[in-house]
């Protein structure tokens, strides 16, 4: 893996990125990284633009408005099959995924296809979320492992590593899912297609800064986005 490739979407997080950036950065020479910024007003931009002045491993794609974290991972995959990258993570940039987690799933990507930052395998490891919160998070991924037979512990997890073959098989163009939803789609098409998933245990900490992007469309598009692969499934429909 020559070629590496942080991708995260932000809407609005000026008070995490620069420190985020620089960690990430830190923990292998072989990182870089793309922002995909939705305009945020509080000038997210901004702050990575001046960073970018010092750092060419720092990616900046611009869109004008809030269009979903989903469509943000589908834009900077495609803009990493196209620039010849090996591997791409998905990552928040609240810090909600640790930065310290990289090297250790980058080894795992070495006899893996998909390695998943999982909060829920050999315990719970979520701090500072509220109970109802988490319960949400922990159903949704029991949910989709009875309805879809889908072989993992955390469905729903954000915190990724793909092998360029994986992103290569699946038809971008249409996913259009965000959210939970996506998560769910992304490796439900890598499982269907035959590739090797593998969870690597993390500890997932709540946003100290900023606020959280949840919301009740997130949740019942992944409701319902979980028979609509079933469904897929069951009639033969290409991934």
């Amino acid at each position: 893996m020559n070629k590496i490739l942080v991708v995260t979407p932000t809407y609005n997080e000026a008070e995490n990125i620069e420190q985020f950036i620089r960690e990430v950065l830190s923990k292998d020479t072989r990182v870089e990284m793309l922002i995909v910024d939705d305009n945020s007003p509080d000038g997210t931009a901004s702050i990575i633009k001046k960073l970018q002045n010092n750092e060419p491993r720092i990616h900046l794609m611009e869109r004008p408005g809030k269009m979903g974290l989903g469509t943000a991972y589908v834009e900077g995959f495609k803009y990493a099959l196209k620039n010849g990258y090996d591997a791409v993570f998905e990552m928040d940039a609240d810090f909600s995924h640790d930065p310290k987690e990289i090297p250790a799933m980058l080894q795992r990507i070495a006899s893996c296809d998909l390695v998943i930052g999982s909060r829920y395998i050999g315990g719970v490891r979520v701090l500072n979320w509220p109970i109802r919160r988490l319960m949400l998070s922990y159903g949704a991924s029991v949910y989709t492992r009875v309805v879809t037979g889908l072989k993992i512990k955390d469905t729903t997890a954000g915190f990724k590593c793909f092998r360029r073959s994986v992103l290569e098989s699946i038809n971008l163009d249409k996913v259009h899912s965000n959210g939970y939803a996506f998560q769910i789609e992304m490796s439900f098409k890598a499982w269907k297609k035959g590739f090797t998933l593998c969870e690597h245990p993390i500890v997932f900490m709540d946003r100290q800064m900023g606020t959280s992007k949840m919301s009740k469309k997130i949740v019942y598009e992944a409701v319902f986005m979980v028979w609509k692969l079933k469904f897929q499934s069951l009639f033969g429909v290409s991934f």
